[in-house]
């Protein structure tokens, strides 16, 4: 095992945390506050725009439109891309439950297929059988920050002329054949919870895309369906990204690239800390993967493990934090009843959940500190 410096044993390690970044940002994120405050204008101003415009030249599209959360993100797409009671989109049971929770808001019936072994991402082997007359659209999950196998996704879309609407909540930053995560499907959506990579003091999202179409009928929709103030074209909603969260967001997005650098260092350090451990046959646990031609974000470094619950505890005992994301798989959720799935069902994602762990992840995690999480596992399983 690594050593590590004597001052980092006893101090708590959490799963996440923010204040380092808050310490660093804290002039700059007072200074752009006290400018929104001075201009009065709290609503789709200017900070939203160019908040709109730097997301959309990240993710390599023309068009981003802000709206209140991640979950309206993935809410809104579904209504701008047509899909409409009755209509069924394939997507993961393994994720948080608003993925689901956004189709069955727009009356449309979620149908489930198994996810990936390794990348615990849906699995585009299995998409093609569940496809039926009522199929419109998949929405696949870029889950703790790594990429679907897109190539694969859009040539089934194609193939069966299906909408694309990318949860890419978690995977801000993130690639797939040098093409940014977000821009491959009809939507691409996105969340800025604070405990995302990029992350607001509060809610926001953002969806993007390349279609103007849609891009028009977004702005109508998060807007209560008016063009102009007080003329309502359409039925729309009250889903707009405010411009204090924006003035935050454009102040933070400046450090992205270097604090997703640090995250991957992070995951590199786990890697060489933990692998030869697995090699030896010492540690019976699955690291995560970066696929092929993937650039991974890192939102979370999740490893899958023998006696999760117990390694939890014991972590927990030694001072380190730890989250499982997630739980419980989607179609076991007592929301989802009416759907009759069943146990067994899924069951690499319910395996998944019983063992899924994902250890301290943020950019101002110390070198010293990761030793310590993986010098932890270690001894656990030494034992």
């Amino acid at each position: 095992m690594r050593n590590l410096n004597k001052d980092i044993t006893n101090k708590f390690i959490p799963s996440f945390d923010l204040t380092g970044q808050i310490r660093l940002l804290q002039n700059q994120l007072t200074d752009c506050y006290c400018k929104v405050l001075s201009n009065g204008s709290f609503i789709l101003d200017k900070n939203v725009k160019e908040f709109e415009c730097s997301i959309s030249k990240l993710c390599q599209v023309d068009y981003g439109i802000g709206v209140a959360s991640g979950s309206d993100a993935l809410y809104l797409s579904l209504i701008g891309c047509g899909i409409a009671p009755g209509d069924e989109v394939i997507t993961t049971p393994f994720t948080f439950i608003a993925t689901a929770n956004s189709i069955t808001r727009a009356g449309a019936k979620p149908v489930f297929v198994d996810i990936d072994t390794k990348t615990w991402n849906i699995n585009p082997e299995l998409i093609e059988e569940k496809i039926t007359s009522k199929t419109k659209a998949i929405m696949p999950v870029h889950l703790y920050g790594c990429p679907c196998k897109m190539d694969s996704i859009v040539s089934i879309a194609k193939k069966y002329k299906l909408k694309i609407i990318e949860d890419s909540a978690q995977a801000i930053g993130s690639k797939y054949q040098d093409k940014s995560i977000g821009s491959f499907g009809d939507t691409g959506c996105f969340s800025f919870y604070p405990t995302k990579n990029l992350g607001a003091f509060g809610d926001g999202g953002m969806i993007v895309t390349n279609d103007s179409k849609i891009a028009e009928k977004l702005l109508l929709l998060r807007s209560n369906g008016a063009k102009i103030k007080y003329y309502h074209d359409i039925l729309g909603f009250n889903s707009r990204l405010d411009e204090l969260q924006a003035s935050i967001l454009n102040v933070k997005l400046k450090y992205l690239n270097q604090w997703t650098v640090k995250r991957r260092n992070i995951a590199k350090l786990y890697n060489e800390l933990l692998y030869p451990r697995i090699i030896d046959g010492k540690l019976p646990i699955q690291l995560p993967i970066e696929p092929e031609n993937a650039y991974h974000v890192y939102h979370q470094y999740t490893i899958q493990a023998m006696d999760r619950n117990k390694l939890k505890s014991y972590l927990e005992q030694a001072g380190i934090g730890s989250t499982i994301y997630y739980p419980k798989p989607v179609h076991l959720q007592r929301a989802y009843i009416q759907l009759n799935y069943k146990l067994c069902d899924f069951p690499v994602t319910e395996r998944a959940c019983n063992e899924v762990l994902s250890l301290p992840m943020f950019p101002e995690l110390t070198e010293d500190e990761a030793i310590r999480v993986a010098n932890s596992i270690i001894s656990f399983y030494a034992q």
